[in-house]
């Protein structure tokens, strides 16, 4: 309960605090390219459901991979800054206020990927909301640029990057605390400076 009124107080305080900034960022994406300011994708959720979860758009509307590998021609000039200081991720926190997520949980991931998860970890990771940061967050803040230097880059995803990832994962939600929340948080925006 604690967890979820801080998260209700914070993504609330943020989204006012933001709004002039979040206004900005989604005009520019709109001035920059054709298409809408709000990347919309479905994800998976808590217990397993399914949610849609939202981002600024940093990338031409056009089919791709499902994975962004390196410099990806599809992303856009706002997009590649958006991306890189992370400031695309913060519609989720509308996601946050709606209770779809949480400020720190495990990253949602596409329905696939999540199809691949070994039994035992999927139960505890899809046992909580999932979050706008974590620890695989923070470990794998440049996940694209490894991509790049694979062969075969969703083949190295889905062999190596996301079972550390759901390690780490698992490993959160077995010792989550608020104060460790609050930690993992303040990290994160250390990270983004």
């Amino acid at each position: 309960m604690g967890k979820r009124l801080f998260d209700i107080a914070a993504s609330a305080l943020g989204l006012l605090l933001l709004a002039p900034l979040l206004l900005l960022a989604a005009l520019w994406v709109k001035l920059d390219s054709p298409g809408p300011a709000l990347f919309r994708q479905t994800r998976v959720g808590r217990f397993g459901v399914p949610f849609t979860i939202h981002k600024f758009r940093t990338m031409r509307v056009e089919p791709g991979a499902a994975i962004t590998v390196g410099a990806d021609p599809r992303i856009t000039r706002s997009g590649a800054l958006l991306r890189a200081s992370k400031l695309d991720e913060l519609p989720q926190l509308w996601d946050v206020l709606r209770g779809a997520m949480s400020l720190v949980g495990p990253r949602p991931e596409l329905p696939r990927y999540v199809a691949m998860y070994p039994a035992d970890l999927r139960e505890i990771v899809l046992s909580v909301r999932p979050g706008i940061t974590d620890p695989a967050s923070l470990s794998f803040r440049d996940e694209s640029e490894l991509l790049a230097k694979a062969a075969d880059p969703e083949r190295e995803y889905v062999e190596v990057i996301m079972p550390m990832k759901l390690r780490l994962a698992g490993d959160y939600v077995r010792s989550a605390s608020l104060v460790g929340d609050i930690r993992l948080i303040m990290a994160t925006l250390r990270a983004i400076r």
